[in-house]
């Protein structure tokens, strides 16, 4: 009894079958060409010295035939991969995250095209982000883009060899992530964005909006030094230039929140500022609804908490600074070494307005204030 092989015995692949199809296919085409020449495509016997030589061949060409594809794909370069790691939540950094995709596009990089980025997010717990940093040297990504102060500082101690670009508020040299702006050598570079510069202009503006107070409040992380510690000491020279009475609050989870509101209410402060944190910008709708139900004026960091429905926002552009941070990691990607790259400074500075909110607090914005605003959501 003859039995004939299936694709269905057992032990056969699928990657076995699709193997022997192509074959197949690949055989059949060998030998039609075989013929066009006018050459004798058949198996003749193997006493036939001639015909066992251009069977030999055939049997080749018939294998080489089969290899190419696979050693085609096995050629294609692999897909550079850019570990991008972030203090904070994909939710709260949606928009900045975009900006940073748009830094790649410009220099020739479109996510799943020809880079991948592969995510870790803080999540708020800045404790994760040194083993997130040591995973992702592990993975061996090509440049790791550590936007956030306490990222940034996480992925400089992981790694002296994997490139990095960094996105920080503060200084980078106080910091110890470069040691010169203009040549940062080693493998570390980056963008920094007016954050601590522009501290004392959010108290200046909340003393525009509220020039009867003399007592204002700070809020701070105190889980993240880096920041708060320079924002801190420019406010507190900003209030004695202004001649205010400053208060610096301590806030590191979302049980300390009600806690800060009643201190607030306590020292009869006129107003608050919320300095920049990656923690406060993922809690920028609690922090905007506390402010307007104890009808404390507060200034925050960036749009997001006017959107929500804060009073008023001043900062450097975080979306500026994010896009920039694209474009240094694609040029990393097509040679460039980051220690020969210059610490870049995003100089654009945003205002917002939230006049919905003034109105509910009885604040009545000037006309020169609003002039100046970026944005006046009503």
């Amino acid at each position: 009894m003859i039995c004939r092989a299936t694709s269905s015995l057992p032990g056969r692949s699928a990657s076995q079958t699709r193997v022997n199809a192509l074959m197949t296919r690949q055989s059949i085409d060998l030998r039609q060409e075989l013929l066009a020449k006018g050459m004798d495509a058949r198996v003749k016997p193997a006493h036939d010295g001639v015909n066992m030589v251009r069977r030999r061949d055939f049997i080749f060409a018939l294998g080489a035939a089969a290899a190419w594809p696979l050693a085609a794909r096995a050629q294609q370069p692999a897909m550079p991969v850019i570990g991008f790691m972030n203090a904070g939540s994909p939710e709260a950094r949606a928009g900045v995250l975009a900006a940073f995709r748009q830094g790649l596009r410009e220099t020739g990089y479109i996510e799943d095209q020809n880079v991948k980025i592969e995510y870790r997010w803080g999540e708020n717990r800045y404790d994760r982000l040194p083993g997130m940093a040591a995973e992702l040297v592990r993975r061996q990504v090509a440049v790791i883009a550590a936007t956030s102060t306490p990222a940034a500082l996480a992925a400089k101690a992981a790694t002296t060899t994997i490139p990095i670009v960094f996105e920080t508020g503060g200084d980078p040299i106080t910091l110890g992530l470069v040691a010169s702006l203009s040549r940062p050598g080693g493998n570390v570079t980056g963008v920094t964005q007016l954050n601590v510069e522009v501290a004392p202009k959010r108290l200046e503006l909340l003393h525009e909006l509220v020039p009867t107070a003399s007592v204002i409040a700070l809020l701070i992380n105190p889980t993240n030094p880096a920041l708060a510690e320079p924002v801190s000491r420019a406010s507190q020279a900003a209030a004695h230039a202004l001649g205010l009475d400053l208060h610096v609050l301590n806030a590191s989870t979302e049980r300390d929140f009600d806690g800060v509101f009643a201190s607030v209410i306590q020292l009869r402060a006129g107003g608050l500022v919320i300095g920049s944190d990656a923690f406060f910008t993922s809690r920028r709708e609690q922090l905007a609804a506390l402010a307007v139900r104890h009808a404390v004026p507060t200034v925050y960091e960036n749009r997001g908490f006017v959107a929500a429905g804060g009073l008023a926002s001043y900062s450097g552009s975080i979306a500026d600074a994010y896009r920039l941070a694209g474009v240094y990691a694609a040029r990393i990607l097509k040679g460039d070494k980051p220690g020969e790259l210059p610490v870049q400074q995003s100089t654009k500075v945003e205002m917002f307005l939230n006049l919905k909110t003034a109105t509910a607090l009885g604040i009545t914005v000037p006309l020169p204030l609003l002039g100046r605003a970026d944005e006046v959501i009503e």
